[in-house]
């Protein structure tokens, strides 16, 4: 669906400031809809002289009475007379519309939208007139208000001028309602306001009484009213209650600082239950942390020990075997202390391969066969249950490189690690400039520990597929290593769901 900034440059020649304001305006209006128990649309001229809807918002205290979308549609019924007299005359005015699927007329209040000394679009607030029932006081009380909002926007002194509230964060209509007077009297309190009120110890009426008097916080009123602009603040009103409040106040004729303050309304949510699981996620997360940063420390104990272990040894192969454990134990401890650094269960791969590559860099370079690793792409962020095994079998795949690419004795060479993260699944290739596969190799009948760890790893902890195969002249030209003859090298192809 095209959006308000798509629709504008597509069918008006509204600057970026008119532009701006209307993006204003539309972040707020979810409060509007739901003070007016309506639909509310908004309109543009077009510069064929055509109306469109270029926003839609539906109220969340109400019935709708357009179950399509109409964005992106042009008006050619009885609206066109109402949105441009509104348009023109710079007032509010209202009419009745036949809308389809509505057996009675439709109730249409258009309200001119200004931006310094001239309209610039339409907002319609649009309701059926069909009901059994009179309004009570609280629907009287919201409609009154938006009233009040709604020639706010046809002076231009609504939206106001500012960062937008976080709709996903700022407290809603239906989380309770106070309307003010000019001296900040409470004249009206809906039911979840009074709830409000009484779970906070206030169980006195507040009609009539200022917030200050009722033993309220009443800080963001006053800032409101001295600045004029809308302010949210969240305190704890007692030891046990936390309140987010939201008070937006209501202008005279006048735009900004001319205009006088003649009320306010006033948006109460409880968001106690909220900040304490905010406050047990945290502790769940910083002792997640602190777990990994343990085991990544009894892991270095276990490698520091082995280390240990190796030297008393005798046996080059004993040697060998404690070494290539080392090597393991190490990857894994890598793994723990990464995400000991972040602030969920999951990490950037990236930055789990980079150290891989300088530990292969510590534990299998020698100075008479250098080999240079390098990474290339983007792993994407993984969940520890994929990461710590995959850096295992990188771990192996990246030793299986350097001790059949390049033997002892070999001139050395290059190996590259390729990322690719895309639609769920991660591809990692390990390419290898050195000595190719024996003639006859089978990946499924190798009989070598390492290569053994993989095939497992891959098979059922990471329900992946893996293939190893002689490099190509493509292969290599891929990743920069240059000119290379069929059959050189080796390339390990790994794919794992993610």
């Amino acid at each position: 669906m095209a959006t308000l900034g798509e629709l504008t440059r597509q069918h008006t020649q509204l600057n970026r400031d008119e532009v701006d304001h209307l993006q204003r305006l539309i972040g707020e209006w979810g409060l509007l809809a739901d003070l007016s128990f309506a639909d509310l649309l908004l309109y543009v001229p077009g510069t064929d002289g055509t109306w469109y809807v270029v926003a839609h918002v539906r109220p969340a205290t109400g019935q709708t009475i357009y179950h399509y979308d109409y964005v992106g549609t042009a008006a050619a019924g009885q609206e066109v007379p109402l949105l441009s007299k509104a348009y023109t005359d710079g007032e509010i005015v209202e009419g009745e519309l036949v809308v389809e699927g509505m057996p009675d007329p439709v109730r249409m209040m258009a309200v001119p939208v200004r931006d310094g000394d001239h309209a610039i679009a339409v907002l319609t607030r649009e309701w059926s007139s069909r009901s059994s029932r009179q309004p009570g006081e609280l629907e009287r009380t919201y409609v009154g208000m938006f009233q009040r909002f709604a020639s706010m926007i046809a002076e231009g002194s609504f939206p106001f001028q500012g960062p937008v509230a976080d709709s996903s964060a700022a407290p809603r209509v239906g989380d309770g309602v106070m309307a003010l007077d000019e001296e900040a009297r409470v004249r009206f309190a809906s039911p979840n306001a009074v709830s409000a009120l009484h779970r906070v110890g206030i169980g006195a009426n507040a009609v009539g009484m200022r917030l200050a008097e009722l033993g309220f916080n009443d800080s963001p009123v006053r800032r409101a009213y001295e600045t004029k602009l809308p302010v949210i603040e969240e305190f704890e009103q007692t030891s046990d209650v936390i309140l987010l409040v939201r008070c937006m106040p209501v202008l005279a004729t006048g735009v900004g600082h001319d205009s006088a303050v003649t009320g306010g309304l006033l948006l109460v949510r409880d968001v106690t239950e909220v900040r304490k699981r905010d406050k047990l996620l945290l502790s769940k997360d910083a002792t997640i942390r602190e777990i990994h940063h343990r085991v990544k420390n009894n892991l270095q104990t276990i490698s520091s020990l082995l280390r240990l272990q190796g030297r008393r040894l005798n046996s080059e192969e004993a040697k060998a075997a404690v070494a290539e454990s080392v090597r393991r134990i190490r990857t894994i401890a890598l793994v723990h202390e990464t995400l000991s650094r972040e602030p969920g269960d999951d990490v950037a791969f990236l930055e789990i391969v980079r150290p891989l590559l300088r530990l292969a860099e510590e534990g299998l370079q020698s100075p008479d066969r250098p080999v240079r690793f390098t990474v290339q792409g983007e792993g994407g962020r993984l969940p520890s249950t994929i990461a710590t095994p995959l850096s295992v079998v990188l771990t192996e795949l990246l030793q299986n490189a350097v001790d059949h690419g390049f033997p002892e004795g070999s001139a050395g060479g290059d190996v590259v690690v390729v990322l690719d993260n895309h639609d769920g699944v991660l591809k990692i290739r390990v390419i290898n400039d050195g000595r190719s596969l024996e003639p006859g190799f089978e990946l499924n009948k190798a009989t070598g520990l390492g290569l053994s760890i993989v095939r497992t790893l891959v098979t059922t902890e990471l329900d992946g597929t893996i293939t190893m195969r002689c490099g190509q002249p493509d292969d290599f030209a891929t990743v920069g290593l240059g000119d290379h003859p069929k059959g050189t090298g080796t390339v390990v192809d790994l794919t794992v769901p993610v």
